[in-house]
C-alpha cells in the first residue's frame, strides 16, 4: 500500500463509520414510525350527546374581542338563550381546549356531568380505597364523606379559541391566558347578572353566589389555567380547583421557540413562589402563601398518548403534594385504561369518573365546593386513586404499611393496643349477611386454598401451620365482591362465630383491605350448567407477616349463592389464595438478557405449585424497552390418557386448562407514570410510560418492577422478549427533544474542524467530512460525546440535585448524539444532491446558451440587458448590488423584528444557498473548462500534469486538484499559487455548513410560522421580544461569519501578551453548551449560543474596521 495506506486506511474507517450510523439511524427512524403508526385499541367506549352551545354576551363596555365564551347545555329539546342563562343557579365549570382543539370538545364531559346528576353518585364498593398517605402528604380517608346525593348540577362554560396552535407559539400562549382571565370575570359577574335579573322579577332567590371557577384544562388548556391562575389581573379566590387532562406542566412537549420555553419557566416559577409562606426578613411570619387555596390534579392519558409524556404531566416541583398530584388513566378507578391524547377527551369510562368526582366537590350544605383544600384534595384522592398500594412492587418483602399485628376495630381509628393503622375496617350492616347460616366448616390442610363457587361455606387456614418455612405472605385473588360476596377475618383462637366480632379482640375483619384491579371480561355461559372458562379475577387481598402477627387462623367466608344482596351471582365464582415465600417467586432480568431477548426469546418454565404472585425485576425500564411477554398453559394437573386422543394436543391442553386456571394478570408500577394493569395476560405487550435515562431521572427510574398473578394449579411456559419496533418507537418520543438539541452540537463541532482548518492554513474540510472526523475513536468522539455527559453529572454532583442513573444516562446519550450525528449526515448529503444537481443543470443551461449566441433570441437578451442598465446605474442601486450583504440583512433583520422570525431565517438560508450555487456551478464551468483544455492538448500532442494525474492509478479523487491555477476569469494564471478550483471549493464548504446550522434553525420556527400563519385576518401583534433579539444574533452569525477569513479576536489586556480567543474555541464552546442544553430538554437554548456568536462576531468586525484591532488573515 506504501506510505498512504495509512491515511487511506483512516478515510475508509471513517467513511464506514459514517455509513453505520446513517444505517442505524435510518433504522431507528423507520422501525419507530413503523411502530407508532401502528392502530392502538384503547378499549374506550365512546359518549353521546345531544349539545346546544349558547353564547355568551358580552358586555357593552367591553370590546369585542377575538376569541368567544360558550355556555354548554344538554338535551334535544329547544330552548330560549335569554332564559337559560337568566336562570344559572350550578357550580360553574370552565373547560379550555389545547392545541388546535374546539369549544365544542366540552361536549362529552358536559352530556356526562348532566347524566351523572340525574342519576346520582356512584355505588360504593367496599373494597380497599385509596392509600391514605402520599408522599409528603397525610389524609385520613375515612374522615373524607361523599355525598349520598347531588344538590348542585354543574354549568359548563368553554373557550373559544379558534382553534389556535397554542403549543407552537409563546406569545399565542400568552394571549389565551389573558383571555381566561377575562372569561372566568365574565362567568361570575353572569351569576350576579343572573340572580339580579331574577330578584327584579320577583322571583325566588336560594343560594349563594358562587365565588370561584373550576378550571377544566386538556392538553395546552391545562397550562393556560394555570397560567391564568397567576395572572396579576385574576380576582382573588376567583380559581380554588384545576383538573388537567394530558397537560404538559414541566416543559412543552417539544421546547423549540425560545419564548415558548420562556413563557413556561415564568409561569412555573411563579407558582413555585405561590406555594412558599411568606415572612418577613427577620423570619418573622406575614401572611398564607398565595396560591394556599388552589389543588391542581393532573390526569394523564399513559403510554398510548404519544403526544404528551407522563414526566412532562407531572407536577413535582410546581405544586407540592398537600395541594395536588398527577394519576395516570391506567390507574384511576373505574378506568383502568391508556388512551390517546384525542381519545381522553371522549373515553367514557374516564369522563364519567371526572363528572361524578366534580360533582362530589360540592358542599351539600353550601351548594358551592368546599373551601377547605384538604377536603378537596382527599376526595379527588378517593374518587380516582385505585387504592393499589406501591409497596406491592417494593423491592424488599411484599407488605402493607403497618407498624403492628394489632388491627383497628371497625370503625377504622384504634385498636385497644393503641396502634393506629388507617383503611381497615369491617363490612357495613347493610352488606353484611349472617355467618351462622353457613354449612360446615373447611379446614384447609395445603397453603393453596380454591374457592370454585359461592357454597356459603368457611374455609380455616392455620397460619401457623401453613406459613412455614418462610411462606409468611398470605395473597388471596377472587372475582367476588367484598361484603357481599365474601368476607375475611384473623382470629386468634378457633371459634364457631364472628358475629361479635366488632366487640371481640380476639377477631378483626379486614375484608375492606382487598383491592379492586380490572378484570377482562367474563366467560360466557353457553348453557345452564355448562362449564366455562375460569372467571377472571377482579381483586386482590395481601398480607404480610406483621399484618398476620398474634394472630393465628384466617378465614375465608364465602356467601350462599342465593343471596348476594339481591343480585344474580356472576355465571362462574372463583378464589385462590396462597401462603408463599416472595424470595420463590423473584425473576430478574438484566440488561444482558433483555437485549439478547430483542432477538432470542427467553424462556421461563413454571411448574405446578409455583407461587401466586410472581415478581419480576426488568433492569432496564419497560418504558424504554417494551417487553412481549406471553403465558401458555403447558398442564393443569389432568394427566395427558385422560383426555380423548383426538385432545391430547397442546391446543387443547390449553383450552381445557383454562377452565380451572384463571386468566393471569400482571400490575406494573413506574415512579412516574404509576400503575398500569394488564387483565386477560396470555400475549401482551407490557410498556410503561416512564422517561428513563435523563438528566432529571431518578435512581428508581432506570427499572421497571411487574407483579405477575398467576394460578399456582396450573404450570406455564413464559416467553419474554424485547419489542424491537415498540422499542424504537418509544426512543423516539422519549428522545426527541434530546435528538434536537444534539443535531446543533453536531454541525457546531463540524464548524469547528473548519474554522480550526482554516487557522491551521489547512484546506477547509467538508461538512461531511469534519462530521466523519468527529466520530473517530477514541479521542475525538471520547471529547465530543462523552466529556458533556461527564460535565452533566458533575454539575448534577455539585448542585445537590439527584444524579441519574449514570450507565442508563450515558448509553442513551451516547445513542442520542449517534442518530443525531446519522441525522445530521442525511442532511448533509440531500442538501448537497440538490445543489449539485442544480449546478449540474446551470452548467449544462450555459453550454446550450453559448451555442445559441448567434440566433434572434441571443440578441434580444442581450439588448434587454444593455436598456437595463440605465436603471442599474442609479447610485443606490449600484450600491446595493456591491453590498449584497447589506440587503440580506436589511430584509432579514426587518422580518425577523417586525414580521416573524422565521421570515429572517428563511431570507439568511436564501443567501446561503445562492452562495453555495453559486460557488458550487463555478466550479463545475471551471472543470469543464479544464476538462476541454485537457483535452485540446491532448489532441495536440502535449500531456499536461492534469492528464498525467487523471491516468495516474493512486489519483484520490479530490477533484480540486483537477483544476491547474486560475484567475477569476477562468483563464490559466501561471503566476497563482492556489487554483481558483480549490478557492471556490473552501467557500462552498464554508456556506454549506452555516446553511446545515442555520436550516435547523429556521425548522425550529416552522410550528411557531404555522401558527402564525393561521390567525389570518387578525390583528398579528409583534413577535416575541426575545425571539427577535436571539433571532438578530443568528442572522449576525450567518453575515460575519459568512466567509472563512472573517475571525474575531479578544481585547489584549494590559500587562499580559494579547491572547486570541479564536473562532474554533466559541464554535466548540457553542457544541457544549448545545449539547447540556439537548440533556436538559430544553433544545431552545441553542439560540443563546448562536446569538453569542453573532453578536461577538459583529462587535469584533466591527471594531476591526474602525481600526481599534488591525489584523490581517494569514490566508492570502
Amino acid at each position: 500500500m506504501g506510505p498512504r495506506g495509512g491515511p487511506d486506511m483512516k478515510v475508509l474507517r471513517a467513511k464506514f463509520s459514517v455509513a453505520i450510523v446513517v444505517i442505524i439511524s435510518t433504522w431507528i427512524g423507520l422501525a419507530g414510525l413503523f411502530g407508532l403508526l401502528k392502530p392502538i385499541s384503547n378499549g374506550c367506549v365512546m359518549t353521546y350527546m345531544y349539545p346546544t352551545y349558547i353564547p355568551v354576551p358580552t358586555p357593552k363596555n367591553v370590546s369585542s374581542a377575538k376569541y368567544g365564551l360558550f355556555l354548554y347545555h344538554e338535551g334535544w329539546r329547544k330552548i330560549d338563550f335569554n332564559d337559560h342563562l337568566k336562570n344559572l343557579n350550578g357550580v360553574p365549570v370552565l373547560f379550555i381546549p389545547g392545541n388546535g382543539g374546539s369549544y365544542k370538545q366540552v361536549r362529552s364531559v358536559g352530556a356526562e356531568s348532566d347524566r351523572a346528576y340525574m342519576g346520582g353518585p356512584l355505588e360504593w364498593n367496599f373494597n380497599q380505597a385509596s392509600s391514605s398517605s402520599r408522599e409528603g402528604v397525610k389524609i385520613d380517608l375515612s374522615d373524607i364523606l361523599l355525598p349520598s346525593q347531588y344538590t348542585s348540577m354543574l354549568d359548563w362554560f368553554a373557550v373559544d379559541l379558534e382553534g389556535e396552535h397554542s403549543a407552537m407559539d409563546g406569545r399565542i400562549l400568552q394571549e389565551h391566558s389573558e383571555y381566561v382571565v377575562y372569561a372566568i370575570h365574565r362567568v361570575l359577574d353572569l351569576y350576579k347578572e343572573s340572580r339580579d335579573a331574577r330578584a327584579k322579577e320577583g322571583a325566588s332567590i336560594s343560594g349563594s353566589l358562587p365565588k370561584s371557577v373550576i378550571l377544566v384544562g386538556h392538553s395546552m388548556g391545562g397550562f393556560v389555567a394555570r397560567a391564568a391562575v397567576v395572572h396579576p389581573h385574576l380576582r382573588k379566590f376567583a380559581v380554588e380547583t384545576v383538573l388537567t387532562l394530558s397537560t404538559p406542566h414541566q416543559s412543552p412537549p417539544v421546547a423549540l421557540q425560545p419564548s415558548l420555553g420562556h413563557y413556561y419557566a415564568q409561569v412555573n416559577q411563579e407558582w413555585r413562589k405561590g406555594y412558599e409562606v411568606r415572612t418577613f426578613r427577620g423570619g418573622q411570619y406575614l401572611s398564607e402563601p398565595l396560591l394556599s387555596h388552589v389543588v391542581v390534579v393532573s390526569i394523564s392519558g399513559g403510554y398510548n398518548d404519544y403526544q404528551v409524556r407522563s414526566k412532562l404531566e407531572s407536577l413535582d416541583g410546581i405544586v407540592p403534594p398537600t395541594h395536588g398530584f398527577m394519576i395516570s388513566s391506567m390507574g384511576m378507578k373505574n378506568v383502568w385504561l391508556s388512551m390517546e391524547h384525542q381519545v381522553i377527551l371522549w373515553c367514557n369510562q374516564l369522563v364519567a369518573q371526572v363528572s361524578h368526582t366534580l360533582l362530589s366537590l360540592i358542599d351539600t350544605k353550601t351548594r358551592q365546593p368546599f373551601s377547605d383544600v384538604r377536603q378537596r384534595l382527599g376526595i379527588f384522592m378517593k374518587m380516582l386513586d385505585s387504592g393499589i398500594p406501591r409497596n406491592f412492587f417494593a423491592s424488599r418483602q411484599l407488605q402493607l404499611p403497618h407498624k403492628s399485628g394489632h388491627f383497628p376495630n371497625q370503625k377504622g381509628k384504634v385498636n385497644p393496643a393503641g396502634s393506629e393503622i388507617l383503611g381497615v375496617s369491617g363490612c357495613p350492616s347493610s352488606s353484611q349477611w349472617s355467618e351462622d347460616g353457613l354449612e360446615r366448616d373447611l379446614n384447609i390442610q395445603t397453603s393453596t386454598v380454591s374457592v370454585l363457587a359461592m357454597d356459603g361455606r368457611r374455609r380455616w387456614l392455620d397460619i401457623k401451620k401453613l406459613g412455614h418455612d418462610g411462606k409468611n405472605h398470605f395473597v388471596f385473588v377472587t372475582n367476588l365482591s367484598p361484603c357481599s360476596g365474601v368476607r375475611l377475618h384473623l382470629w386468634r383462637e378457633k371459634r364457631t362465630s364472628a358475629s361479635n366480632f366488632s366487640s371481640s379482640k380476639q377477631v378483626v375483619e379486614v375484608t375492606s383491605k382487598m383491592v379492586h384491579i380490572p378484570s377482562g371480561p367474563a366467560p360466557v355461559q353457553i348453557e345452564p350448567g355448562a362449564q366455562t372458562e375460569q372467571a377472571p379475577p377482579s381483586a386482590i387481598f395481601w398480607l404480610g407477616p406483621q399484618d398476620m402477627n398474634g394472630f393465628r387462623f384466617l378465614t375465608i367466608s364465602v356467601a350462599p349463592r342465593p343471596t348476594v344482596s339481591g343480585r344474580p351471582p356472576p355465571a362462574t365464582s372463583m378464589g385462590v389464595g396462597q401462603f408463599f415465600n416472595p424470595k420463590d417467586g423473584e425473576h430478574v432480568f438484566s440488561s444482558y438478557q433483555l437485549i439478547q431477548s430483542s432477538y432470542l426469546e427467553k424462556d421461563v418454565s413454571l411448574k405446578e405449585d409455583h407461587p401466586l404472585a410472581l415478581r419480576l425485576t426488568f433492569s432496564v425500564s419497560l418504558g424504554l424497552l417494551p417487553v412481549s411477554l406471553s403465558l401458555k398453559t403447558t398442564g393443569c394437573g389432568i394427566k395427558r390418557y385422560e383426555f380423548p386422543i383426538e385432545e391430547s394436543g397442546d391446543e387443547e391442553t390449553s383450552r381445557l386448562c383454562r377452565r380451572r386456571c384463571f386468566p393471569p394478570v400482571a400490575l406494573a408500577w413506574d415512579v412516574v407514570s404509576g400503575l398500569h394493569v394488564f387483565p386477560n395476560l396470555y400475549s401482551e405487550t407490557i410498556v410503561v410510560d416512564s422517561s428513563p435515562a435523563l438528566w432529571s431521572s431518578s435512581q428508581d427510574s432506570d427499572q421497571t418492577t411487574v407483579l405477575l398473578l398467576v394460578d399456582p394449579h396450573c404450570s406455564y411456559r413464559s416467553t419474554v422478549g424485547v419489542s424491537l419496533t415498540a422499542a424504537a418507537g418509544r426512543f423516539l418520543l422519549l428522545y426527541f427533544s434530546q435528538i434536537s438539541g444534539l443535531c446543533f452540537a453536531v454541525v457546531f463541532f463540524a464548524l469547528m474542524r473548519q474554522a480550526y482548518a482554516w487557522e491551521l492554513d489547512q484546506p477547509i474540510p467538508s461538512v461531511l467530512s469534519a462530521t466523519e472526523s468527529n466520530l473517530r475513536m477514541p479521542r475525538a468522539f471520547f471529547l465530543l460525546a462523552t466529556f458533556p455527559i461527564l460535565c452533566a453529572v458533575l454539575f448534577s454532583f455539585l448542585s445537590s440535585r439527584s444524579l441519574p442513573p449514570i450507565i442508563s444516562f450515558s448509553v442513551v446519550s451516547i445513542l442520542c448524539y449517534v442518530f443525531a450525528n446519522g441525522a445530521v449526515v442525511v442532511l448533509i448529503l440531500f442538501s448537497h444532491l440538490l445543489f449539485y444537481v442544480t449546478g449540474t443543470l446551470q452548467v449544462f443551461v450555459k453550454k446550450r446558451w453559448q451555442v445559441c449566441e448567434g440566433n434572434f433570441c441571443y440578441h434580444f437578451f442581450q439588448r434587454l440587458v444593455i436598456n437595463s442598465s440605465t436603471f442599474t446605474s442609479v447610485k443606490v442601486v449600484r450600491i446595493l448590488m456591491v453590498n449584497p450583504l447589506l440587503i440580506t440583512s436589511l430584509v432579514a433583520i426587518t422580518l425577523v423584528c417586525l414580521v416573524h422570525p422565521a421570515l429572517g431565517l428563511f431570507v439568511l438560508l436564501l443567501s446561503h444557498a445562492l452562495c453555495c450555487h453559486n460557488t458550487l456551478s463555478s466550479l463545475l464551468m471551471a472543470s469543464f473548462r479544464s476538462h476541454v483544455q485537457t483535452k485540446e492538448l491532448d489532441e495536440s500532442g502535449n500531456d499536461t500534469e492534469g492528464s498525467a494525474l487523471l491516468h495516474n492509478s493512486n489519483y484520490d479523487g479530490n477533484i480540486s486538484k483537477l483544476f491547474p491555477p486560475v484567475n477569476e476569469t477562468g483563464t490559466l494564471s501561471p503566476v497563482s499559487t492556489r487554483s481558483y478550483g480549490e478557492t471556490q471549493l473552501e467557500i462552498y464548504y464554508h456556506r454549506h455548513g452555516l446553511l446545515v446550522l442555520h436550516l435547523l434553525a429556521a425548522l425550529m420556527f416552522v410550528p411557531s410560522l404555522v401558527a402564525w400563519f393561521q390567525r389570518t385576518g387578525v390583528i398579528r401583534s409583534l413577535p416575541w421580544f426575545w425571539d427577535s433579539v436571539l433571532c438578530t444574533g443568528v442572522l449576525l452569525h450567518g453575515l460575519c461569519d459568512s466567509k472563512p477569513e472573517f475571525n474575531f479576536y479578544m481585547f489584549p489586556i494590559p500587562g499580559i501578551p494579547s491572547w486570541e480567543f479564536r473562532l474554533s474555541f466559541a464554535y466548540l464552546f457553542a457544541g457544549y453548551f448545545s449539547y447540556l442544553s439537548a440533556l436538559a430538554l430544553a433544545p431552545y437554548r441553542v439560540f443563546y449560543a448562536m446569538a453569542a456568536i453573532g453578536i461577538v462576531s459583529f462587535a469584533f468586525r466591527w471594531v476591526r474596521k474602525n481600526g481599534r484591532s488591525r489584523k490581517h488573515s494569514h490566508r492570502h
